[in-house]
Formats: C-alpha cells, structure tokens, sequence
C-alpha cells in the first residue's frame, strides 16, 4: 500500500512517499520511505489516485527532519524502500549516504567510490540527480572537483541552503 504525507520545512512542503509491505503492522515502524520530494523538484513524486493520506505514518520521520532542520540532528534513521532503482544507481546511493554531516565531496570521488572513475562521473551524475530521498539521502553534500556547486533536483539555492545549515563550506557559485 502506497502511503503519503505533506511535511512544512524551511525548504518549502516535503512530499513524503512510502510504502507499507503487506502482512506488515499498523505502525509506522512498518513503513519503507519511498520518495521525499521538495516543491517543484525536477522528477519529484507527486501524489496519485489510490494513495492513502497516512500522515501518523510519518510521524517518526517528520519529527526526524525537523531535528535536522533545527541543527539537532545529524544522521538519518529511516528505513528505505527496497526495490528502487538500478543495481548502480543503489550502489552511487549508497556511497551517499556515507558523507558524513558537514562535509563534501565531489562527483569524481563518488565515482572512485563505486568503481566508475574518469567517463563514470557522468554516470554517477546522472544516478545522483535520480535520487529519490533528497535531504534523507545526502545529495546536497557531492559538489564540482572546483569547489561549485552542480546540479541538484531540487535547485541549486536548496542545495546551498542545506549545505549551509550543515555548515558545509560553500565556495564557487
């Protein structure tokens, strides 16, 4: 069962996805994050027919983001969907979400990371643009080699947004 929240932060209303696999309990420890999508976010969720308003379900996550959001959180607890994307995009996902808070690296790095260096930084680009978690899954935090910022499917000001809230330093654009 496909489930959805709307959730207020500084970067405008999260639209929040999951799922509840089926036998699983009524609690929300049963729901697996699906998408958490920013407002006007290229290839963000939007809500369809037949998805059930669950914003309980969520309670544990919104109150996670908004420890984020008020510098009291620095790390994630959230349990993830399985099932989505391709064997590579999982893997450069994964590598995200081994950047520590605060901290940034870049596309080459990631791409090194996962065993795509030199040509594979474009694939690795294109995997991390299709990540469906932004903020949960740390996006935000892979920059240019220069220092800039580069794309981010929920535009560059968030992206400088959130890095700062983490006090990240932010150079070139």
């Amino acid at each position: 069962m496909t489930m959805y929240a709307r959730v207020g932060s500084p970067l405008g209303e999260l639209l929040l996805v999951g799922e509840r696999p089926a036998g699983a309990a009524g609690d929300a420890s049963g729901v697996a994050l699906v998408s958490l999508s920013l407002p006007g976010q290229k290839g963000g969720s939007a809500v369809q027919d037949g998805w059930l308003h669950a914003p309980e379900a969520f309670a544990g996550i919104a109150g996670q983001l908004a420890a984020y959001f008020d510098g009291r959180l620095t790390r994630f607890d959230i349990k993830y969907a399985d099932g989505v994307g391709t064997d590579f995009q999982r893997r450069v996902w994964k590598a995200l979400d081994s950047i520590p808070y605060g901290e940034t690296v870049s596309y080459g790095h990631v791409a090194e990371q996962v065993g795509s260096p030199g040509p594979g930084v474009r694939a690795v680009g294109t995997a991390i643009g299709r990540n469906p978690l932004l903020i949960v899954r740390p996006c935000h935090r892979v920059i240019g080699a220069d220092g800039a910022l580069r794309g981010y499917a929920g535009g560059l000001e968030r992206k400088k947004q959130l890095l700062g809230l983490e006090g990240a330093p932010v150079t070139g654009r």
